[in-house]
């Protein structure tokens, strides 16, 4: 590619001629071996929380209590992403029913906040940081109901390792480092962000020991006290006290009424594999869309990283972005038809929007009658497994970090829209849409694979590139997860905006430049972008051998690890 080409396209293209690592076994993009183990997995984003699970699981403890005690290590460590002001969703497979069981740990709106406030402020959106957003973060009322369900450790024992490295202090690595330093430069004019997270008053940097002693002492009260220390106790007075304070509508009663709920997973089989997701108000089923689209192709004879594919991909994401925008909500205020947005006959229909040889500019949702974040993944030895997401959105969430606590509450509101018609608008007491998404795959009834990738509207996207990377393209599960990226972007959105120009198709490096122009021939606006193609991590069951296989993000600072 000459110069005047690359600057025209804005980009920086690598040769796709494999990794400077020159590894002789596996793809040329693989950058490591997936882990093997017997008797347990946990893969996270970060080491320190992938080394909990371990510790959790070797002293007796039982997925289900793995998870939660790296999740709240997670909270800790990755405060850019998620923590117990946040929500949570996850999908269980449970070893002794041999089922899996949904779980949507998801909050609600305030109770006293009404559309017509912000239009009497004269606001066309819920802005994104502040007092506002704020919806009840459902964490850790999820963690009790999976303990309750499922946990075999006291959960004294389960919160110990996140409480210590509170209190002790741990090293922050690489990747969480950089969005510190740059979350500390919007975030640090909000009251306690500075005293809990710019200890010296400066942003954090790589190797920076960092305590948290209001996070522990929040996470003591939580372990002694249960779910009710902080949904009716002390914690949720100051909560509430702090948000009316700077301006909100978050109450205690809000708090005190939460409750999560156990939701049956929805699946399709793509290729004699079920996939399984969360029906909304999260955006699960947009996978499922997409999947059941491109199962009417012969993804394996376009090829990996070919232009054909790439097109087939990005028009299918389009076309079931179409349907997210407009159908997805809380089920508890509409009518949604999920049954029919995942059905085999309804994807023949929406294929036939797709033109081959050209990139769409707009799409309307199908004509129906019915009305940052952090992934982890963890097994155990007597078969149970955990795919769980927690995020508090945009990072590091609303910039409100109640007094004393230790933690900052996510701003998930922003994913409301004021448009009155909508499935989506907000109304008291109502979950928004969600972005965070973990999946499951079993095939012939047992499971397969526990799976997720992190980062916003990418997460259904990433989803469905694992699953044709491994089904269609023959990757294995840390293969898949290592080869290049794409990312749509401009889609119409559950928040009113409307894809009128096509939106934009992101591409990593490792594309080739032939793929790049091909695409730019029938019509796709393609730009190089750094970062933004999600955090994935996996555990794989080989059944016949009796072994987990585990995979990490290498875009991340995660760890895959077993015993």
């Amino acid at each position: 590619m000459n110069k005047f080409l690359s600057l025209l396209l804005g980009i920086t293209l690598l040769p796709l001629l494999g990794n400077a690592q020159d590894r002789i076994t596996g793809k040329g993009f693989a950058t490591r071996s997936a882990v093997i183990a017997q008797n347990g997995m946990a893969c996270t984003s970060q080491p320190l929380a992938t080394q909990v699970a371990l510790d959790i699981l070797k002293k007796g403890g039982n997925a289900i209590d793995a998870a939660i005690a790296a999740n709240a290590t997670l909270g800790l460590m990755e405060p850019t992403g998620n923590g117990i002001g946040g929500d949570l969703f996850a999908i269980i497979w449970d070893a002794k029913t041999q089922q899996l069981y949904g779980l949507n740990a998801s909050g609600r709106s305030p109770k006293e906040l009404t559309l017509s406030y912000f239009k009497e402020k004269g606001m066309d959106k819920i802005p994104a940081l502040g007092p506002l957003p704020v919806s009840v973060p459902g964490c850790v009322d999820g963690w009790f109901e999976m303990h309750n369900k499922f946990g075999k450790l006291k959960m004294k024992e389960v919160l110990s390792p996140a409480i210590n490295y509170a209190r002790e202090g741990f090293p922050v690595t690489e990747l969480i480092a950089f969005y510190l330093q740059g979350s500390s430069r919007y975030l640090n004019k909000y009251p306690n962000f500075k005293e809990t997270y710019m200890p010296n008053g400066k942003a954090l940097e790589e190797g920076d020991i960092f305590t948290n002693p209001d996070l522990a002492n929040t996470l003591e009260q939580i372990a002694k006290g249960g779910r009710d220390a902080f949904y009716k106790g002390d914690i949720a007075h100051t909560i509430a006290d702090f948000i009316k304070l700077q301006g909100g509508f978050l109450s205690y009663e809000d708090l005190a009424n939460h409750k999560s709920e156990w939701v049956t997973p929805v699946s399709v089989n793509y290729r004699g594999y079920d996939v399984w997701e969360l029906p909304p108000n999260g955006q699960g089923i947009a996978a499922l869309q997409m999947l059941n689209i491109l199962e009417q192709y012969d993804l394996k004879s376009m090829g990996f990283g070919s232009a054909e594919y790439i097109h087939t991909l990005t028009e299918a994401k389009k076309v079931a972005y179409e349907d997210r925008a407009k159908y997805y909500a809380d089920p508890a205020f509409n009518e949604l038809p999920v049954e029919k947005l995942i059905s085999k006959a309804y994807a023949t229909e929406r294929k036939s929007l797709i033109n081959p040889d050209r990139a769409s500019r707009r799409l309307e949702a199908g004509k129906l009658k019915d009305g940052d974040t952090i992934y982890m993944t963890v097994a155990d030895k007597e078969g149970n497994m955990v795919s769980l997401i927690q995020s508090n959105y945009r990072g590091m969430g609303s910039g409100m970090v109640p007094t004393g606590l230790g933690f900052m509450l996510q701003d998930r509101g922003e994913l409301f829209t004021f448009e009155e018609v909508h499935f989506n608008v907000y109304e008291p007491n109502k979950r928004p849409f969600h972005t965070i998404i973990p999946a499951f795959v079993t095939k012939n009834g047992k499971p397969f694979m526990s799976f997720g990738v992190m980062g916003g509207d990418m997460q259904p996207q990433g989803h469905v590139q694992i699953l044709v990377n491994m089904i269609d393209f023959g990757m294995g599960l840390q293969e898949a997860g290592d080869a290049p990226r794409i990312r749509h972007t401009g889609s119409s959105e559950p928040t009113g905006e409307v894809m009128v120009d096509g939106g934009e198709l992101h591409l990593e490096s490792g594309i080739g430049y032939d793929t790049i122009r091909a695409l730019m021939r029938k019509g796709h606006k393609v730009t190089f972008k750094v970062g933004g193609y999600g955090g994935y991590q996996a555990i794989m069951y080989d059944a016949e051998k009796g072994v987990y296989h585990g995979a990490s993000e290498s875009r991340k600072d995660g760890q895959a690890a077993g015993y």
